[in-house]
């Protein structure tokens, strides 16, 4: 099992998103991700996702906000991956280069758009509602077989 963060840090209608096109190997080689990744041991989500962001892009989180979990059952390695989701639009400092690939702020209409895993297109449209949600993604060679949104009204 693998506990992960992604974090979607927004301003002026628009989302930073990382392409993922400089690591070798890498199960999103291609796609573009809001930006995260996996829990150190002992690390609650909150400080996984400012580490992450910090060490993806250089800015320090101000703020958060959980907007929900995700789950992917057998997603990579056939391992089971869940996934802490966050958003910030209280952030400071200059955008750096990163490791995993091309940082770009992405206007959010144009979010679908953009080369994304198949749950991305059906949760992303949840992050800015007054809502949480809880997702479960089933894949198979890259494609969602099926999945389920549960969403709790604030």
């Amino acid at each position: 099992m693998k506990l992960a963060t992604l974090c979607y840090l927004k301003k002026n209608n628009k989302t930073l998103m990382l392409h993922r096109v400089k690591k070798e190997n890498d199960t999103h080689a291609g796609k573009w991700n809001g930006l995260g990744g996996k829990f150190e041991p002992g690390e609650a989500p909150e400080d996984c996702v400012v580490r992450e962001i910090w060490e993806e892009s250089g800015l320090r989180i101000k703020k958060l906000e959980l907007k929900g979990v995700l789950t992917f059952p057998g997603f990579a390695h056939g391992e089971d991956w869940y996934v802490f989701v966050f958003i910030s639009r209280a952030f400071s400092g200059k955008i750096k280069s990163s490791e995993e690939g091309n940082l770009k702020w992405i206007k959010d209409s144009e979010l679908v758009n953009l080369n994304l895993w198949d749950g991305d297109r059906i949760f992303l449209k949840y992050l800015d509602k007054k809502a949480f949600f809880s997702g479960v993604f089933h894949y198979k060679n890259s494609k969602v077989l099926s999945h389920k949104m549960y969403i709790y009204k604030k």
